[in-house]
């Protein structure tokens, strides 16, 4: 799989603060085999997070994007609404999924705004901002990403039920 990480922080940007919720995605990515094709930093503003989105699934070069930061309530998280910008068909139920399996550890969860959706062939997933809720968020998206973008990019068109065995059901 070919990802791309966008970090999405004033802080950050300014260079005040440690892209350490990015370098928690790069773990991630490393433990799965995935190609990191790009990563990049901005600022909580919507223009260049709906160019870094939109260059990159347009691109052709990337089957996942995940963002991490600007999913919350303050006035300057924008990452939602941009993301909204860009795709063309919203999956909520992957934004839904992250939310719940993290409520129980951490039930300010439930204050994250973060969407889903693809444009083209690419997947786009907001995770919250902090490496602790990126690393839970992970663990949900986990066991459904591979299958996700097997489905957007057509390796995947057979949807039966598969036997324990892995062999699909009568």
């Amino acid at each position: 799989m070919r990802l791309a990480i966008l970090t999405i922080s004033d802080a950050g940007a300014r260079g005040e603060r440690a892209d350490t919720s990015g370098d928690a995605i790069v773990a991630w990515a490393e433990s799965k085999g995935y190609e990191l094709v790009d990563r990049e930093l901005v600022p909580d503003d919507v223009v260049p997070i709906v160019a870094a989105l939109a260059g990159w699934a347009d691109g052709g070069r990337v089957d996942l994007v995940l963002t991490t930061g600007g999913t919350g309530l303050s006035p300057r998280d924008v990452t939602p609404e941009a993301t909204r910008a860009v795709i063309e068909r919203e999956a909520p139920g992957i934004a839904e999924r992250l939310r719940a399996l993290c409520l129980t550890s951490f039930p300010h969860a439930a204050l994250s705004r973060g969407i889903s959706g693809t444009r083209g062939r690419t997947l786009i997933v907001n995770l919250p901002g902090s490496p602790n809720a990126v690393r839970d968020s992970l663990a949900a998206l986990d066991p459904i990403v591979d299958h996700a973008i097997a489905i957007l990019t057509g390796a995947v068109t057979n949807h039966a039920p598969r036997s324990a065995h892995g062999a699909p059901r009568a």
